[in-house]
């Protein structure tokens, strides 16, 4: 297939922050997918290829409907999980980890617990969803539930999956989304963590909407 003008930016950048997973810890293998959409196409992570050798012309362009219109390489098995989140969350830019903490904590709860206030960042308590056999509609439409009024979620025995405006805003939020998993799970150990209340969150909430030089959703 010939390649599509005006990509190319955007799929060197799933490759730059798909390493970056690699690098932080947030997957194994080729564990875990990224990716950015611009208009009607979306570059997204190849299926079971090594991140560390993954060039830009390895990333494949896809439609909304999930056809391949550039690259040579399949789409991630977890491509409907990024279609969810364009279709039913508006989001511009989805990231997939499979995150130690994260995948930890989604055996023992239902939530992520208020231990923080960088929780207010995700729009309030982070929800597990139910556990799905990956890349299956199924897994989709659980996870599409888990985000709505989010920017982030956990999948059961699974991950995660953050959503953002930029690629580097959705991954930001994986970062920090392992973060709050891993602070949990470390205080729970030596006792009942004490958390923050609805009302702390929302105060947090606000206070975000004005953060930083410029403000990003």
């Amino acid at each position: 297939m010939g390649e599509v003008p005006g990509l190319v930016r955007q799929r060197q950048e799933v490759v730059t922050v798909a390493q970056r997973m690699i690098a932080d810890g947030l997957v194994v293998g080729t564990s875990g997918n990224v990716s950015l959409r611009s208009g009607d196409l979306v570059a997204v992570t190849p299926s079971g290829v090594d991140y560390a050798r993954m060039t830009w012309s390895d990333v494949p362009l896809v439609d909304l409907s999930g056809h391949v219109v550039a690259g040579e390489l399949a789409p991630t098995s977890e491509l409907p999980v990024h279609l969810a989140a364009y279709r039913d969350h508006g989001a511009a830019a989805v990231v997939h980890t499979h995150s130690l903490h994260a995948t930890a904590l989604s055996l023992l709860r239902d939530d992520v617990p208020a231990v923080h206030y960088q929780l207010a960042e995700f729009g309030g308590p982070v929800r597990v969803a139910e556990y799905a056999t990956f890349g299956s509609p199924e897994l989709a439409a659980a996870m599409s539930a888990a985000l709505r009024g989010r920017t982030g979620c956990v999948l059961r025995n699974h991950g995660t999956v953050t959503l953002g405006p930029t690629l580097a805003k959705a991954y930001d939020r994986a970062r920090q989304l392992e973060w709050l998993c891993q602070l949990w799970l470390t205080a729970v150990r030596v006792g009942e963590p004490r958390l923050l209340d609805d009302e702390e969150l929302a105060r947090c909430a606000a206070k975000f909407a004005d953060y930083g030089q410029q403000p990003e959703r």
